[in-house]
């Protein structure tokens, strides 16, 4: 089996990091895009956040891997197979899958095919799985995104946004869940995403190579001593990547009950409306981000810095859309906002904001402050 290099041992590229794992604790927020110059850890930072993702329990035997703890999202298949409620669920548990989608992919390849011969001559149904049916409850990894065909990258995105892939042929129909981990990576120097398809990736870094000499060192250094023996070096890592694994499970059990208050949306909408984003798709990413930012700190709701360490994330390559609009301009406006957000973390919420969207505790509307030790090593540190 081959040996995958450490997420923890990845030297800088915070905010590339961030982005990941933000995405590996809420799959709902709706991937990432990595923009940047050959050699800067893109596809190593993909294999290894998928390396260290927890295992899933899935409905054993389910060709799409299934969640049993949620009946409303299964498969055509399970669906049909547990019909009564009361029946006990088989569950079995398996690695979480990444899966490596070539630019040459076809529509049929990523979404699935109906055998339709078969169902007119045998009255079956027999669908065969495509890449989304692989990926579920994954990672789904695309390099050189900006070469794949457009159409393909619009149904990829579609079914990232939806959770499901639905697939209907001659009116016969299967559907099976497809939530995963979507990551796209590219070097702008090959073209670029059209701007339609750029604002559908949530979130999007652009990574440079790092200059500073002791950094180059140390990447220098570690991937020498990965190279001389993968698994020595993976061991030596290894207790930074169970806690780090640890981290990101507590926070997917955390994330649906992390609150937020009125005026916490209102920062929302006050700045990207400031910085004149198109649609409101960046202000739910934006909260959702936040919401998962919180959550890996252990926190119930989320604050000031959780939102600007999210628009960070969210609003880049959305200010710079538009023929009319002063590219550098918009950047430079969006951090000072930015900084003046992350200014304002210290100041406490008003005791007549009531967190919202999450299951606060009796009496208590504040969250408690996460543990030293974890902020100190906090991967998701705020400095690119």
């Amino acid at each position: 089996m081959r040996v995958i290099y450490p997420f923890t041992a990845i030297v800088g590229q915070k905010r590339m990091r961030r982005a990941l794992i933000l995405n590996a604790i809420d799959t709902r927020i709706g991937g990432v895009l990595i923009r940047g110059e050959r050699g800067t850890a893109k596809s190593t930072a993909a294999r290894a956040l998928a390396a260290l993702l927890p295992p899933v329990q899935v409905v054993e035997s389910c060709r799409f891997g299934c969640d049993p703890q949620k009946p409303v999202s299964w498969c055509t298949e399970c669906r049909e197979r547990f019909q009564s409620e009361d029946e006990d669920v088989p569950v079995e548990t398996r690695q979480t899958p990444f899966i490596n989608l070539p630019i040459s992919a076809t529509e049929d390849r990523v979404v699935g095919t109906l055998d339709i011969e078969k169902a007119i001559q045998k009255g079956e149904r027999h669908f065969e799985p495509g890449v989304l049916a692989s990926a579920n409850r994954g990672l789904l990894y695309i390099d050189e995104v900006n070469l794949l065909d457009d159409h393909v990258v619009d149904v990829l995105l579609d079914s990232a946004a939806m959770g499901m892939n639905i697939i209907e042929r001659e009116g016969i129909s299967f559907a099976h869940p497809a939530r995963f981990i979507l990551v796209g990576t590219m070097n702008p120097e090959e073209g670029d995403l059209r701007p339609q398809l750029l604002d559908r990736f949530a979130l999007s870094v652009e990574i440079r190579g790092i200059l500073e000499p002791r950094q180059r060192v140390q990447i220098m250094e570690r991937n020498l001593a990965f190279e001389a023996d993968p698994e020595s070096f993976r061991q030596e890592w290894l207790p930074r990547e169970n806690e780090l694994s640890e981290q990101i499970a507590q926070a997917r059990q955390l994330v649906d009950h992390v609150g937020y208050s009125s005026r916490d949306l209102l920062v929302i909408a006050d700045l990207t409306a400031k910085m004149q984003v198109d649609g409101h798709r960046a202000d739910l990413v934006i909260l959702k981000a936040s919401r998962a930012h919180a959550a890996f700190e252990g926190r119930k709701a989320i604050n000031p810095r959780d939102i600007a360490l999210a628009a960070e994330l969210a609003l880049p390559h959305r200010v710079k859309a538009g023929p009319f609009r002063q590219s550098e301009m918009g950047v430079t406006q969006l951090q000072e906002h930015i900084e003046q957000l992350k200014g304002a973390a210290s100041i406490a919420s008003s005791p007549d904001d009531e967190p919202k969207g999450g299951e606060p505790e009796s009496g208590q509307k504040k969250s408690q402050s996460p543990p030293a030790s974890r902020l100190a090593t906090n991967p998701l540190d705020p400095s690119p």
